[in-house]
């Protein structure tokens, strides 16, 4: 029996939506669709307003009416990631570890987050291949609040690399290694598939971008960069070579430029699949998205990357009804390729089955569920009742008995709390007791530690003497000639300087100095030097 599928993607400037066919057995036909351009960006918007606008623009020109609906976002939002986790351990234990690894390679916190993970397959190592995905709750209710706002009922909730990807399989299977490129309005997201193994990332380079340095080298405004782009705009194919329309050789080298650009992270990401990820060789470029359909950019790509590069088309594969405008459709195959996914994706035939449905859609969808039986349990409830009441003072004995039990438990825990506070309180007198004791001994021993750090001090030197020591400090003196000891300080130099660099925590360096000097003798030979200094 045929079964008709709604899917909805929902992109930065764009949003698609599609009614497929799923037949009995199996084959896919798309039966309608419409595209709409977003008023305003969904970043710090009123999310509802802008999308809800856009949807009921896309049902009044398409005929199509609301139902259960599978949405795709874009995979900037999302957090997928490629795990290799024991298998050991039991269930429990599997999904242990698939918390900690989203704890781990996820910026926010995880009760923040909507996750699904798949098992793809085993590994060499004999660990189990997940694949891990993860999305802030409430930017996807933000998301599917405004798609129920206008009659959907969110169903599934995809990224639009994964869906893309599980359409491309379904048109190219076994193709080896490739790589997916969706470029949009916002951003560009990459997509490396290798049978089981995936990898995606969002890059920040893409149809924007171009009309950002359209207008910077055009001096227009937005609208009209975009305007420009899509009447003139093409890729550049490099050297000398001008165009003799003045405004379309500058835009298409403003599209080579920015295209580099986003080439460099491209092979950024293919050199870290291989290298980090052990991943193959790509074989095949594909584009998609709005942006891809600039003239001559699969040329760019393909001589960047040395790989054939071709457009995506889903349509190749899937049939198109009698309401489907096929020519209209050759261009819009790239903006609605990943509806065709979201409905492989509802008719199981998709190879990635990721489902990012906020948690509050899923108990909602439970407590439906749960209604076509209600009239069957109000009999079941009945009869519950009756065989109830039998058992009721049965049950209120046990519960009287169990409170009793708790109740002495509570009492005698009390007691225990009363002993462990006494406990507590009779330590932190002792320990007031051992400190005061070491507050003691320290002073008792003070004047014995700088005793000794001066005779250190003056360790090696008889003919000097303490002349004072009281509160105000301490006064050495000695008897010595003007003869320079070794290192070219003088006797009274050295001393200072020894008492200087002994104990800091006894002796106040900054304290020390050589107060007075008094000749004797013939000539002055003789010198008498006093070196004060204080004791900390």
């Amino acid at each position: 029996m045929a079964k008709k599928h709604l899917t909805l993607n929902i992109g930065a400037a764009n949003v698609e939506l599609a009614e497929y066919e799923t037949s009995a057995k199996g084959a896919l036909t798309l039966l309608n669709y419409g595209t709409a351009r977003l008023a305003a960006s969904l970043d710090g918007g009123d999310v509802e307003t802008i999308l809800s606008s856009a949807l009921q623009e896309i049902m009044q020109a398409s005929g199509i009416r609301p139902g259960p609906v599978a949405v795709s976002i874009s995979g900037q939002l999302a957090f997928p990631r490629l795990a290799a986790i024991p298998a050991a351990g039991g269930d429990e234990k599997f999904e242990q570890m698939v918390r900690y690894e989203v704890e781990q390679n996820i910026p926010f916190p995880i009760d923040e987050m909507v996750c699904d993970r798949q098992v793809l397959g085993d590994t060499e190592n004999g660990d189990k291949s997940v694949l891990i995905v993860a999305a802030k709750i409430d930017q996807v209710e933000a998301i599917t609040s405004a798609v129920a706002s206008v009659g959907f009922t969110p169903e599934l909730v995809d990224i639009a690399p994964l869906a893309i990807v599980n359409a491309l399989y379904h048109a190219r299977p076994d193709e080896g290694c490739i790589v997916v490129l969706d470029i949009g309005a916002k951003t560009t997201s990459l997509a490396i598939a290798e049978g089981d193994r995936i990898y995606t990332r969002s890059i920040p380079v893409a149809g924007n971008a171009i009309n950002k340095e359209i207008v910077s080298s055009l001096g227009c405004t937005p609208d009209e960069a975009e305007q420009v782009k899509l009447e003139k705009g093409y890729v550049s194919t490099g050297g000398v070579t001008e165009d003799e329309d003045e405004v379309a050789d500058r835009v298409s080298k403003v599209c080579r430029a920015v295209l580099t650009r986003l080439n460099a992270e491209l092979t950024r990401s293919i050199n870290f699949y291989r290298s980090q990820q052990g991943g193959g060789t790509p074989v095949k470029l594909y584009l998609t998205g709005g942006t891809a359909l600039l003239p001559q950019i699969d040329q760019f790509f393909s001589a960047s990357l040395g790989i054939p590069t071709e457009f995506f088309n889903p349509f190749e594969t899937i049939a198109i009804g009698s309401k489907v405008n096929a020519e209209a459709l050759e261009s819009d195959g790239a903006l609605v390729s990943s509806t065709a996914g979201l409905a492989l994706h509802l008719a199981g035939l998709s190879r990635f089955a990721i489902n990012l449905l906020p948690p509050s859609l899923v108990e909602a969808r439970a407590e439906k569920a749960k209604i076509p039986f209600v009239v069957v349990g109000g009999v079941a409830l009945v009869a519950a009742l009756a065989l109830t009441a039998v058992s009721v003072n049965r049950q209120a004995a046990m519960v009287e008995e169990k409170r009793d039990a708790v109740q002495n438990d509570l009492n005698r825990l009390r007691g225990e709390d009363k002993r462990i506070t006494a406990a507590q309180k009779a330590l932190t007198v002792q320990e007031q007791k051992a400190a005061a004791l070491g507050s003691l001994f320290e002073k008792r021993t003070a004047a014995l530690r700088r005793l000794g750090a001066v005779c250190k001090a003056l360790e090696g030197r008889p003919g000097a003497w303490i002349d004072r020591w009281d509160a105000s400090g301490v006064t050495v003196r000695q008897w010595k000639d003007k003869a320079r000891e070794q290192g070219g300080k003088t006797t009274a130099e050295s001393i200072a300087g020894a008492i200087g660099s002994n104990d800091t925590n006894v002796i106040d360096r900054a304290s020390v100095k050589i107060t007075s000097m008094s000749e004797l003798g013939k000539g002055a030979q003789v010198k008498q030097f006093t070196v004060e200094f204080k004791c900390k």
